[in-house]
């Protein structure tokens, strides 16, 4: 996938809240083996009710199980600071 549809992707997810847009960056981020980042589209995906299936969860679930509780709320906290700039 381009810059220019990654952007893409992200400004629908987070400006115009596009589930489906959402879903797309976290299938990228389970292709390329990202971890933070898949947990934080993951849960952007989650905040916009997209429609997630069972490969997502198990790996948001694995890479979850490998982080320190320290990170994962670091993760977590990042997801959040995310979804509250498009809901504030």
């Amino acid at each position: 996938m381009s810059r220019a549809q990654t952007s893409e992707l992200l400004r629908r997810a987070y400006e115009s809240g596009d589930g489906r847009a959402a879903v797309a960056l976290l299938d990228q981020s389970i292709a390329l083996g990202h971890r933070k980042i898949a947990l934080i589209r993951y849960l952007q995906a989650q905040h916009l009710d997209a429609p997630l299936d069972a490969r997502h969860h198990d790996y948001v679930r694995d890479v979850a199980a490998r982080m320190s509780p320290a990170t994962l709320a670091r993760v977590v906290g990042e997801a959040r600071a995310r979804a509250g700039r498009r809901d504030g």
